[in-house]
């Protein structure tokens, strides 16, 4: 019996280590430390930059175990803003992300590869516009550590093209590419 117990108690101890060690990150949109941009080219003369204003997220991550990492963001497509108000109503309408019918956008992560270096391949599935398309983003850690106010946080940044035809924007720009570019900061929870 008491073979059993201490047996019990090891594997307690091991579990409830496990979890003290959980690396569940959640996305500081709060303190405005995380950022989902785009960029297009106008015309072909110049960058058409802008971001979504509104969108939350979690992920995992452990730096022990990197290919476990895994994210979801979930953005709110109404709250585009490229800085320019008629511009930003055009890109809400049904030629571009239909709003109305498509108010969010989501990214669910499905393999993280690591590359080396504090890098990585992140491959998932983005959804836009009632369309899943698998995406991937070369991923860059920019760091991780205690922050002033007794917390954890992990910061990571990528970009990756997409095409809008590809989501159902077919009309005159429907063959340009748009970069996109997500910057998070997560809190360990």
């Amino acid at each position: 019996m008491k073979k059993l117990l201490i047996a019990l108690s090891v594997a307690a101890a091991a579990m409830t280590a496990t979890v003290a060690n959980a690396a569940d990150y959640v996305v500081d949109t709060k303190g405005a430390h995380a950022s989902i941009n785009f960029k297009v080219k106008h015309l072909g003369y110049s960058w058409l930059t802008g971001r979504f204003n509104t969108f939350e997220g979690k992920f995992d991550w452990d730096k022990a175990k990197p290919a476990a990492a895994d994210i979801e963001i979930k953005i709110d497509t109404t709250s585009i803003d490229s800085n320019h108000a008629e511009r930003d109503k055009h890109l809400r309408s049904k030629d571009f992300l239909a709003v109305d019918k498509y108010p969010t956008a989501t990214f669910k992560s499905t393999s993280y590869k690591p590359t080396g270096d504090g890098k990585g391949e992140l491959s998932g599935e983005f959804n836009l516009r009632g369309v899943t398309k698998t995406i991937t983003f070369p991923v860059s850690q920019i760091g991780e550590g205690d922050d002033p106010w007794g917390g954890y946080r992990a910061g990571f940044t990528g970009t990756t093209t997409i095409m809008l035809k590809d989501y159902n924007m077919d009309g005159y720009l429907g063959n340009l590419p748009v970069e996109l570019e997500l910057n998070v900061e997560g809190v360990r929870q």
